[in-house]
C-alpha cells in the first residue's frame, strides 16, 4: 500500500476517519474532488494520482435520516448504484485495489435466521430485506459489484464512534423519544476501521460481513449510555409496528455471521466481540467528552430534549 485515494474523504464521516488513519500510519493518502456519479472526472483523478488503493466510502444515506430517499429515489440510485459501479469499474480496468464500504442493512430476521437464534445471514445468502429505498438500492449493487476481483466489499451496519457524532448509532437512538429493543449486529469503528486497512492492504477481495461477532440490543446500548455519559438518562420502548407508523421507509433488523471476517482478518488485528467492543467503546467515549468539556454535566440539550422515534422530528406536543 504505497498511496490511497478516498472516495467520501473530504466530506464523509467514515471517509474523513479513514485519512487521518492513513496518516496516522504513515500512508501517502489524497481525499478524492470527484463525484463519483461523474465517470470521467473519476477516471481523470485516478490517473493523475495513481493510488495502490482506493478506499469508497462515499454516497447517499439522507439527512436527517435514510427516510430522505424515499422521495429522491433518481439521486440515491445516481450515487448509490451508478457512482459506486463507476469507482469499482475503473479501478479494475487500471488493476487499483478498491475497498467499498458497503451496508448490513439488506437483511431482515426470517424463518431461516429467526431473531434471537445465533443463526446469522452469510456473505453468499441473498438480500431479502427492500423495505428501504436506500437499503434497496445497496441490494441493487452488491450482487453486481462482488463480480469484481479486485473490490474488497465490506458490510457495516448502525456503525459506532467514540464520540457523539450525529452520525453515529448511539447519537441518534440517545435522541430518541422511543426506541425499538431488537438485537442487532453492529459496527465498533475504532476496532473495525484499522481492520479494514489491514484487510485492504492484504490484498482481501469479496464480501465480507463486518460486523463485530455478536449482537446487541438497543436497550443494552442504551443502559451502558447511562452508566458510562449520563446516570440520569432515560428511554422506553414502542415495537417495531409502532415504529412503522412513523416512518416513511421500514429498518433492517438482523444478525451478520463473522465467521469469513474472524477466519480472514490479518493476525495482529483486534476484534472484540460485541458487548465487549461497546463497554470498551463507552470508555473512550467518556473519556473523550470529559476532554470536550462535555461532561460531566454540559450534554447538548439536544440529549435530553428527545426527537419523534427516528423520524428526527421535534415531538408533536398535544393541547
Amino acid at each position: 500500500m504505497t498511496c490511497v485515494l478516498i472516495f467520501g474523504g473530504i466530506t464523509g464521516w467514515i471517509g474523513q476517519m479513514m485519512n487521518q488513519l492513513c496518516q496516522d500510519k504513515g500512508i501517502a493518502v489524497h481525499n478524492a474532488e470527484s463525484r463519483i456519479e461523474n465517470r470521467g472526472d473519476v477516471e481523470a483523478e485516478l490517473d493523475r494520482i495513481k493510488p495502490s488503493h482506493v478506499l469508497m466510502s462515499a454516497g447517499i444515506t439522507g439527512r436527517p435520516n435514510i427516510d430522505w430517499c424515499e422521495d429522491h429515489k433518481p439521486e440515491t440510485m445516481r450515487v448509490n448504484v451508478i457512482g459506486t459501479l463507476n469507482v469499482a469499474d475503473v479501478c479494475y480496468t487500471r488493476g487499483i485495489h478498491c475497498t467499498v464500504y458497503a451496508t448490513g442493512c439488506i437483511f431482515k430476521y426470517d424463518d431461516a435466521h429467526p431473531l434471537g437464534s445465533g443463526i446469522g445471514f452469510t456473505e453468499e445468502d441473498v438480500p431479502n430485506f427492500d423495505g428501504s429505498f436506500y437499503s434497496k438500492t445497496k441490494g441493487f449493487m452488491e450482487p453486481m459489484l462482488k463480480e469484481y476481483p479486485n473490490c474488497l466489499i465490506l458490510r457495516v451496519r448502525m456503525p459506532v464512534s467514540d464520540d457523539l457524532f450525529h452520525r453515529n448509532f448511539v447519537t441518534k437512538i440517545a435522541k430518541y423519544e422511543k426506541v425499538v429493543d431488537v438485537p442487532n449486529s453492529m459496527t465498533i469503528l475504532h476496532e473495525m476501521l484499522p481492520a479494514s486497512l489491514a484487510m485492504a492492504q492484504k490484498g482481501l477481495t469479496g464480501v465480507y460481513n463486518f460486523t463485530n461477532p455478536g449482537v446487541i440490543s438497543h436497550n443494552q446500548v442504551l443502559d451502558l449510555f447511562k452508566k458510562y455519559i449520563d446516570p440520569n438518562f432515560t428511554y422506553s420502548n414502542f415495537s417495531v409496528e409502532e415504529q412503522a407508523k412513523i416512518l416513511k421507509a421500514a429498518r433492517s433488523n438482523n444478525e451478520l455471521d463473522t465467521t469469513k471476517l474472524m477466519r480472514d482478518v490479518p493476525e495482529g488485528v483486534e476484534i472484540n466481540d460485541i458487548l465487549t467492543a461497546f463497554d470498551k467503546c463507552f470508555q473512550r467515549m467518556k473519556v473523550n467528552l470529559e476532554a470536550m468539556g462535555w461532561l460531566p454535566d454540559n450534554l447538548p440539550a439536544e440529549f435530553t430534549h428527545k426527537v419523534n422515534g427516528g423520524t428526527g422530528k421535534p415531538i408533536e406536543k398535544k393541547e
